[in-house]
């Protein structure tokens, strides 16, 4: 059998971004998506998930970019003078690799953003983090002691295939970007299933991401292996509005349209692809 779940991104970072994934929910082949308890967007985010039960909801774990969700003076080892968490992952993962960060800080940072959701009545299906930052060792280990924490069964395992290109043509820096995702997400599916995590079998979106498109999306439906697989993505209104708040060159509306193609729809229902979210893999190891 070939499942899937599509997954959308950084739910609660802005409402334009909530809308669309709630958009291609509605209209289109999205079954989850991951909530930012630090975004600025949160509250709407939160309302909107309960009037859509239907849609997955993860955490994604944030440590790079806006403001965190714990008290920064209680976390300073991730936080800058203002307050502010780093900028980029590039500058979060030197600071890491120099000993500058505090896992203690990270734990207390990751568990405030778990606890907000919650609070939120939100019932969370998996875990999953903003730029892929809780397959690196280290975070990986708070990321499980966590999940355990909170009895979450699930979490993204971003390994996208090495030699995946789908017909789209990324630049070397994301060729190389994403060999050392992959490789690291390879490491952390043994550790989560160790201590009995689910996770997709299969993963698409990391060389495409911000630009998936209906072409390779219907490529990656038509290339699916058996088993359970997760397709990221970042759909979004008004790009134009967004583009002017974040500068990650995304192409939500496209990304929008993508998932809301009705010859995607099509497809999957010609394939028998079944559609699912993280929820359905509570009592799976896969």
């Amino acid at each position: 059998m070939k499942q899937l779940i599509v997954n959308a991104d950084d739910f609660g970072l802005h409402e334009n971004i909530n809308l669309g994934i709630i958009e291609g929910h509605i209209r289109g082949c999205i079954t989850s998506t991951s909530l930012m308890a630090g975004g600025s967007a949160f509250n709407h985010a939160a309302a909107l998930a309960a009037d859509h039960p239907q849609l997955g909801i993860g955490a994604h774990l944030t440590l790079v970019g806006g403001m965190p969700v714990t008290d920064p003076g209680s976390i300073p080892s991730l936080v800058d003078s203002e307050g502010m968490l780093c900028t980029s992952y590039p500058a979060f993962l030197k600071k890491f690799c120099l000993a500058g960060i505090c896992l203690d800080d990270v734990h207390r940072e990751l568990t405030a953003q778990v606890n907000k959701i919650l609070s939120a009545g939100i019932t969370l299906t998996h875990l999953d983090s903003h730029q892929h930052l809780h397959v690196v060792p280290g975070i990986l280990n708070i990321v499980l002691s966590i999940a355990k924490e909170f009895n979450i069964r699930a979490m993204r395992i971003p390994a996208e295939s090495l030699v995946f290109l789908g017909g789209f043509k990324p630049g070397a820096g994301r060729i190389i970007g994403r060999s050392g995702l992959s490789i690291l997400a390879g490491m952390a599916r043994f550790k989560a299933r160790q201590a009995g995590l689910a996770a997709p079998d299969h993963f698409y979106g990391m060389v495409a991401g911000g630009s998936m498109e209906e072409k390779l999306l219907l490529t990656i439906i038509d290339n699916l292996s058996e088993g359970i697989t997760e397709v990221m993505v970042h759909p979004g209104l008004d790009e134009v509005a967004l583009n002017r708040v974040f500068n990650w060159q995304y192409h939500w509306q496209q990304e929008l349209s993508a998932v809301t193609s009705c010859r995607v729809v099509q497809r999957l229902e010609q394939e028998n692809i079944q559609l699912v979210s993280f929820a359905g893999m509570n009592n799976s190891k896969g």
